[in-house]
Formats: C-alpha cells, structure tokens, sequence
C-alpha cells in the first residue's frame, strides 16, 4: 500500500513562515504530480499549488508570490514553503500525489492524513 504522511504545519503569527513536507511511501512504482489543497472550516477544499514530475508548477492566485512548492523525487517527498503568511491562510492542508503502484499499471491519487496551520497573533 501507499501512504502520504505530511509534517509541518503549526500556529504561526501573522507575516511569518512554515514549511510543509509530504513523504509518500510503499509499493511506489512511479510519482506524476504531486499538489497541496487546504480547507477552511465551513468552505470546501481548494487547490494551493502543484507540481509535475518535470518540475512545472502551478499556484492558486491567492497564494502567488508568496508560498512555493517543490519536490524531491529521490525522496518521493514534495514540500510547500510558505512565506508572508495571512490569517486567511488558515487551514488544513492536504498533499495529494498520484502514484503508479508496483502492482497497478495506472496513477491512482493519493492523499495524506492532513496538517492544521493556523495563522493568529
């Protein structure tokens, strides 16, 4: 089986900086893209950032210039550098991966178990 485990996350004053690390492991064949989505209490979940396998990002508008994504594919890790952090930022935030498995021949997606960041002074 495969596991998405995410680290990270934490209460951060207003302004300040965290970043988020997702490992994926098990019977991992292959890794295509990989992405971090956030929800809100009382909003639905949405897209922050992702990131191909060749490197090829894309960002939510709100979070553009201001939170990066990056992956090492050795590690089979991606992580979310956010910086200039906002109230409105607060969230639970999910890293999602869609993996070939050693006993599939398709991507499946996979999500983690979800990291609580909480912007507040």
């Amino acid at each position: 089986q495969v596991q998405l485990v995410e680290s990270g996350g934490g209460l951060v004053q207003p302004g300040g900086s965290l970043r988020l690390s997702c490992a994926a492991s098990g019977s991992i064949f292959s890794i295509n893209g990989m992405g971090w989505y956030r929800q809100a209490p009382g909003k639905q979940r949405e897209l922050v950032a992702t990131i191909t396998s060749g490197g090829s990002t894309n960002y939510a508008d709100s979070v553009k210039g201001r939170f990066t994504i990056s992956r090492d594919n050795a590690k089979n890790t991606v992580y979310l550098q956010m910086n200039s952090l906002k109230p409105e930022d607060t969230a639970v935030y999910y890293c999602n991966a869609q993996i070939v498995t050693a006993y599939s021949v398709t991507y499946s997606v996979y999500w983690g178990q979800g990291t609580q960041v909480t912007v507040s002074s």
